[in-house]
């Protein structure tokens, strides 16, 4: 089932404000709990490989939902002149 438009357009907020910070947040303690010892960590460059990663991981599967956000939208009518 393809969500319209404007559902479309309302997940995307959604998961604008509420799903990345909480992906962060996610990400950032998942790596603090497996490396806990400042000492023990991977070295700056492997870190940040790592964070640009997950960084870039979330969005493939979201990538549908936003697709064309940013065009006027397809299904509304043509404005009359």
């Amino acid at each position: 089932m393809a969500l319209s438009y404007k559902a479309r357009k309302r997940w995307a907020i959604a998961i604008l404000i509420f799903g990345i910070p909480l992906y962060i947040v996610s990400c950032v303690t998942i790596m603090n709990w497996l490396y806990p010892d400042p000492l023990n960590r991977p070295p700056l460059g492997v870190e940040l490989l790592i964070y640009v990663g997950l960084g870039i991981l979330w969005a493939f599967p979201l990538r549908s939902i936003f697709k064309g956000i940013g065009q006027a939208d397809p299904d509304a009518p043509p404005p009359a002149d």
